[in-house]
């Protein structure tokens, strides 16, 4: 089984961890091992990797990769959110560093039946963990007209995105809509022909937005940010990174709100309200891919990475 995955950002990320012989880390978002070979090999012997992923694909792949690091490697699949609760079980109390690398991997993407591509013409899936009733199919024929713009509006940040909502429903009347190149044509079709030129594929920004409501994605993003910061130890580090606005934004308002959560009026002389700073940004730019990097790999083009260290 192939899992062609180019892992993004990868030195800047491990120079990011500030990695320390016989510490904890944990990849959040294990993919294909990338970022975690590289994390394990700086370890020494008694460190140790917690791996989670909630793709059975990059379970196996991952397991085979690490292989000769078993005795140092836990591989668990769930989905970050669930982090807690799985260093709970495995009895560990706080970590070094955290890394998550948002986003589909390049395997899922050219995996043609799992249905995240706008390219290929297939049934229309879009889960990340394959174990999950939810799929974008039963998104585009099952959600409301309102509640469809309420996604490709707020997740896509699609312009057309009332047009869109309405021409899926007009057509899935018709007949249900199965695959994605029958979603591209109804996309295509609700959108300008003169605009169409200009913006690229005409589904990129749906697709992204059914991929989004699909997987929970920032839901999940938004609620276990400042979890993960609890779970550090001092100095730990958090690195995440991004490929959308979307959640490079709420990166940034997280890691803003728990350098400084004081919450008392700006005129106060002293702060009253005991909010204690977890820690304080590493980056206060994101770091971005180099030239070089972006030309091997035009995926990681919108890659941004953020860091912050507990205090």
């Amino acid at each position: 089984m192939e899992f062609n995955h180019q892992s993004v950002l990868l030195e800047e990320c491990i120079e990011g961890l500030n990695i320390r012989p016989g510490k904890i880390y944990v990849d959040g978002t294990l993919g294909g091992a990338g970022h975690s070979i590289k994390i394990v090999e700086r370890l020494g012997a008694d460190g140790r990797l917690i791996g989670i992923d909630q793709d059975e694909n990059a379970i196996t792949i991952a397991s085979t990769r690490l292989e000769q690091f078993k005795d140092q490697v836990d591989i668990v699949r769930s989905n970050y959110e669930n982090m807690e609760s799985i260093l709970k079980d495995l009895k560990i109390d706080s970590v070094d560093g955290i890394l998550l690398d948002l986003g589909v991997s390049s395997h899922q993407l050219d995996t043609v039946e799992r249905g995240f591509s706008y390219n290929q013409d297939t049934v229309l899936d879009m889960r990340m963990d394959q174990r999950q009733s939810l799929t974008a199919k039963i998104i585009v024929n099952e959600y409301s007209e309102q509640e469809l713009y309420r996604v490709i509006r707020d997740y896509g940040e699609d312009q057309f995105a009332k047009n869109i909502a309405k021409h899926i429903c007009i057509e899935r009347k018709k007949k249900e809509i199965e695959t994605t190149f029958e979603l591209n044509e109804i996309i295509k079709n609700a959108i300008p022909a003169k605009m169409r030129v200009t913006r690229g594929h005409p589904s990129k920004k749906t697709y992204q937005a059914i991929r989004i409501e699909c997987n929970r994605e920032l839901e999940v993003l938004r609620n276990t940010i400042e979890k993960m910061i609890d779970l550090l130890s001092p100095q730990g580090r958090l690195c995440i990174i991004t490929f959308h606005s979307l959640e490079d934004r709420i990166v940034k308002t997280t890691f803003r709100k728990c350098e400084n959560p004081c919450t008392c009026p700006s005129n106060f002389p002293v702060c009253v309200c005991g909010n204690r700073s977890k820690g304080a940004a590493v980056t206060r730019k994101p770091i971005l891919p180099s030239d070089q990097e972006i030309s091997q790999n035009k995926r990681s083009k919108s890659a941004k990475l953020r860091i912050f260290e507990k205090v």
